[in-house]
């Protein structure tokens, strides 16, 4: 079988990182069955990730980290997903939002560094608690009903966060928070064994099961001063695309790749006795392997050019809003495709829940809804296309 990641590991550098997210994605491939019966975040996946220096991924060289670029965060992630997709996408909001804090320096210097030695020395990891049920996506311009009280030494915190992934397993949360009596939206740096810090156990969802998504819940937790670590405006002019965030579609990629590698071994090996040759002989068969790989090197093609292009020109990333777009919607939709065809390959047996095709197919859906959402995309596109600029 022709393996697909030959087009893209080009330098030894990235060789060194896709063994290195290789290895990981071999581990955690062996848990994948037992994380989406439990639906909970595998503290054995968390010790891979932690011991294996991964976590330092998107770190600076010189505190210790491995500096990845977008191209090559993108090629670790797209293999970590091969073997398990919640791992990958709950690492990836991780190492995303430190890429974020060190390309964007969104944070003083001295609580950036301290916030590497936690990763680097104490193994600790983060996320960004921003969704709530009553405003949805934060892409889509909701404020948050979660509020910041000030008092003499700090500020204290009231609401509920939904889609937190990997709560329960978390060192800090990066929670947006209203200002009172402010316009305000201010991100503070919360502790996960804080007084007034909760995780409902609310995650039980169709696919993805294994990032344990659950609600963060915070009764009057009391954050000092120092650690509301940004603060914006609501609905700003504008804003720098995020470009970590192709995170995502390079997690949906890793499923269908693992689907369309799973298939074709299938073909390869299955003979029924109506047959004198395996299954990957017959033409409608090898139509339906020819339109996965197709569809794959498209979308790929696409999101690493985009990836390229980043990494290669930082002063045109302001322009890159509307492709960064397109390539989330290109690679989720693409991924379901494929998945779709692998399970035409395999026939009924892939709907077992024996099956790794089983679990495939619902995890590679959930992609259809991380933001940016389809319609947004194709608006922005459209706009750009009438007016010019960033199709904002």
């Amino acid at each position: 079988m022709w393996k697909m990641d030959e087009p893209f590991v080009k330098t030894d550098r990235q060789k060194a990182l896709y063994s290195l997210a290789k290895s990981v994605s071999d581990k955690v491939k062996k848990r994948a069955k037992e994380t989406d019966r439990e639906g909970t975040f595998s503290l054995e996946n968390l010790n891979d990730l932690k011991q294996s220096g991964y976590i330092t991924l998107t770190l600076p060289e010189e505190i210790g980290g491995k500096n990845a670029s977008l191209y090559e965060f993108l090629l670790s992630q797209e293999k970590l997903a091969e073997g398990d997709p919640s791992v990958a996408l709950s690492i990836g909001w991780h190492l995303g939002i430190v890429m974020e804090l060190r390309d964007e320096q969104l944070w003083t210097d001295d609580m950036f560094n301290w916030l590497g030695s936690q990763i680097i020395d104490k193994h600790k990891i983060i996320n960004r608690a921003a969704t709530e049920p009553a405003t949805g996506s934060p892409t889509r311009g909701g404020i948050p009903e979660t509020n910041a009280t000030k008092t003499e030494d700090g500020y204290i915190l009231n609401g509920r966060k939904s889609f937190t992934s990997m709560a329960d397993v978390l060192d800090y949360y990066i929670v947006s928070a209203s200002i009172e009596d402010t316009k305000e939206i201010g991100w503070f740096l919360v502790e996960r064994n804080q007084k007034g810090v909760e995780i409902e156990h609310t995650w039980d969802t169709l696919g993805m099961r294994g990032t344990a998504s659950d609600d963060l819940v915070l009764n009057t937790v009391h954050v000092a001063g120092s650690r509301m670590v940004e603060t914006k405006k609501p609905n700003p002019e504008k804003s720098i695309p995020k470009g970590w965030l192709l995170h995502i579609p390079a997690c949906y990629l890793g499923i269908a790749l693992a689907a369309r590698n799973d298939a074709i071994e299938f073909a390869q090996t299955y003979q029924p006795n109506s047959l004198n040759k395996p299954i990957s002989e017959v033409p409608h068969i090898q139509e339906k392997i020819g339109k996965m790989d197709l569809a794959l090197l498209n979308a790929r093609y696409f999101m690493y050019a985009v990836a390229e292009k980043w990494d290669a020109q930082p002063d045109k990333r302001s322009e890159l809003g509307p492709d960064l777009a397109a390539v989330k919607t290109i690679a989720t939709n693409t991924a379901n495709d494929v998945v779709d065809l692998a399970m035409r390959i395999v026939g009924g047996r892939g709907l077992s829940k024996s099956s790794s095709f089983e679990r495939y197919y619902r995890d590679v859906r959930a992609g259809l809804h991380n933001p940016p959402m389809d319609d947004a995309v194709i608006q922005t596109l459209a706009r750009r296309a009438l007016h010019g600029g960033n199709g904002e």
